[in-house]
């Protein structure tokens, strides 16, 4: 069973990128950046997981979230289903399947075929668009094939799979009831919803706190890796390009607000959009330096990683305070 002319969304993350799949099918056509801006996803998370050997460093809001964001910023109604019953599970698929409808999962990246980095992470996102008695037929992030294909039994275990950020054999599908808002004020009222949220984290390892922290985090983590050149090769590549970390979101969040200044037509946007855009290149520039760790074990490379993060804290801070003090 697999949906005919479907067309699948081409993006870098994996919750934009399966969201948008769905979104797509109800003929809203968002850019990724957008989606993301809609979706109030900016944020910061520094946090040692059990399953991971080193700390994990997320740049959005937590898991979930950016889907339910959009959904409720557009005025679109979001099915979410969880069930411990495997049996239960696979009919969350089939179900809307056969309708017509692509199926948003969330499950652990580790277990499935095409991923060659095998690290325990359960909050990752597909779109599911169809299946045969072998194999289930998947939207990933271009960075792992756009469309691919996993066998139903390792789909089965990593929906199934428990640990941090993991659900139930999550599901989720969207239907269009009504038109959509007016966009200027959806997205004026998602920026302030997000500058409000990250300027007041609950905890200290989240928002500009968290980027402070991981200031000194990171030293602790080089001084006790067990492994410097993979664990930082990987943190490289999560934080640039694979979807987790700094780099990858600031850049989304640059582009959003690119479009929001030609779409409100105000200057009012234009301060933040070019703070943005350093700090978008100093995330990149702590990926390259988190490179060079894992080639050399030099420590003056941690140092001045963690220079620029004391750095970014300070800007991120100061650009959401613009952001939240700005009347559209």
């Amino acid at each position: 069973m697999v949906l005919q002319d479907f067309e699948p969304f081409i993006g870098e993350h994996c919750e934009t990128t399966a969201t948008a799949c769905l979104l797509r099918q109800l003929g809203i056509s968002f850019s990724e950046p957008m989606l993301f801006g809609i979706g109030q996803g900016l944020g910061f998370i520094i946090w040692n997981m059990k399953t991971m050997p080193f700390p994990f460093i997320g740049g959005r809001i937590k898991t979930d979230s950016i889907t339910k964001n959009i959904c409720e910023n557009l005025a679109l109604q979001l099915h979410v289903k969880e069930t411990s019953s495997l049996r239960k599970a696979w009919s969350h698929i089939t179900e809307p399947l056969i309708s017509g409808q692509a199926v948003g999962l969330k499950l652990d990246c580790y277990h499935l075929d095409y991923f060659t980095n095998k690290i325990h992470f359960a909050g990752h996102y597909v779109a599911m668009y169809g299946y045969d008695d072998k194999d289930a037929f998947l939207i990933d992030t271009k960075q792992q094939g756009s469309r691919v294909k996993t066998s139903l039994d390792s789909l089965a275990k990593a929906r199934n799979e428990k640990g941090p950020m993991s659900s139930k054999n999550k599901s989720y599908t969207i239907q269009k009831l009504h038109p959509l808002p007016e966009i200027k004020g959806v997205i004026s009222k998602a920026i302030h919803a997000n500058a409000v949220d990250y300027l007041n984290p609950p905890i200290k390892n989240i928002g500009y706190k968290g980027i402070e922290k991981a200031s000194t985090e990171i030293k602790k983590w080089f001084a006790t890796s067990q492994d410097i050149e993979t664990e930082f090769k990987t943190a490289a590549m999560l934080m640039e390009r694979a979807g987790t970390g700094g780099a990858l979101f600031r850049n989304f969040y640059r582009d959003f607000l690119k479009e929001c200044l030609d779409i409100l037509g105000t200057k009012k946007l234009y301060a933040a959009h070019e703070n943005f855009k350093t700090i978008a290149s100093l995330w990149s520039e702590i990926s390259t330096l988190f490179t060079e760790v894992a080639k050399t074990a030099n420590p003056k490379y941690i140092t001045q990683s963690s220079t620029l993060l004391s750095q970014l804290s300070k800007l991120e801070k100061e650009t959401m305070e613009r952001l939240v003090n700005i009347s559209f």
